[in-house]
């Protein structure tokens, strides 16, 4: 900052105050207009956020303005119980690190599979969950094990599965250790399977997304775990302190009450990508 000329030294002793202030409210919050209740960015509009692309099953051909894809169906579902129409929704894109990051933001609400965590706290506001992972298997569509759709098919195949985490003490719950394969990490069960070590590897499902889609060819995501005991919470991120934060988690909790967000979780999450529940 450049040093002021004692001309206009006492001007800036009264009014200092007043410009720290404003310096403030400027970085704390963009919000500019109130709308049905909450504090937007934009008057009469609510500017959502999504990740630059978006990927299916979460938005269906980077598009989430059609409203098609879990999370773009989640976002105009809370939208709405928070009074705004489709058109006065507005979609925006930014980065997963710069959404987390401490700072100002220009938007009212982020969607983009944020696990909630206390670190992440300390820079932004989360909302209440709207997703809770599964565990899923991976394979290839040309393997047998494409084709397998209950836990006894799965005792009989050789699964890798990383060390430490959540789905593999899943997977020795419900399929038992014998056929399991233990690696140090995701990748080194990935690459088992491409080798032909292992018929599937188990991670959560929003990896078994990917890992189908761009990490092994002719991937598919053969099933998922009814069970979701320790998976991780997807939150919407706010800003931090958002004084709209309270009222977008108990929209996210009408639309679980009411059974919406179970349908749309059925519709993203299992019935168009075609990923069953194992039995």
């Amino acid at each position: 900052m450049s040093r002021l000329s004692s001309h206009f030294r006492r001007f800036a002793l009264a009014a200092g105050v007043g410009v720290v202030m404003v310096a403030l409210a400027a970085c704390s919050s963009p919000a500019t207009s109130t709308t049905h209740g909450l504090a937007t960015v934009t008057a009469g509009k609510l500017t959502i956020a999504t990740g630059q692309p978006a990927y299916s099953p979460w938005v269906i051909d980077d598009n989430p303005q059609n409203g098609q894809g879990f999370e773009a169906a989640v976002a105009y579902a809370v939208a709405s119980k928070l009074g705004f129409a489709t058109k006065d929704v507005v979609w925006i894109r930014s980065t997963f690190d710069s959404a987390i990051a401490p700072g100002a933001k220009d938007f009212d609400l982020n969607i983009q599979q944020f696990s909630i965590t206390d670190e992440r706290k300390k820079a932004v506001d989360f909302s209440a969950s709207y997703y809770t992972t599964s565990q899923a298997i991976v394979t290839t569509s040309d393997s047998p094990a494409a084709s397998v759709k209950g836990i006894d098919g799965l005792k009989a195949l050789k699964i890798g599965v990383a060390t430490s985490t959540t789905t593999l003490k899943l997977l020795q719950k419900i399929v038992g250790g014998s056929n399991l394969q233990v690696f140090n990490s995701n990748d080194d069960a990935v690459a088992a399977l491409k080798s032909g070590q292992v018929d599937a590897v188990a991670v959560d499902l929003p990896t078994g997304f990917y890992l189908a889609g761009s990490e092994i060819t002719k991937g598919v995501v053969s099933g998922q775990f009814s069970d979701t005991a320790g998976g991780e919470e997807f939150g919407i991120v706010l800003p931090k302190s958002s004084p709209n934060t309270t009222k977008v988690s108990a929209a996210i909790e009408a639309i679980r009450a009411d059974g919406e967000l179970a349908a749309i979780t059925k519709k993203w999450l299992s019935t168009s990508v075609d990923v069953p529940v194992f039995k």
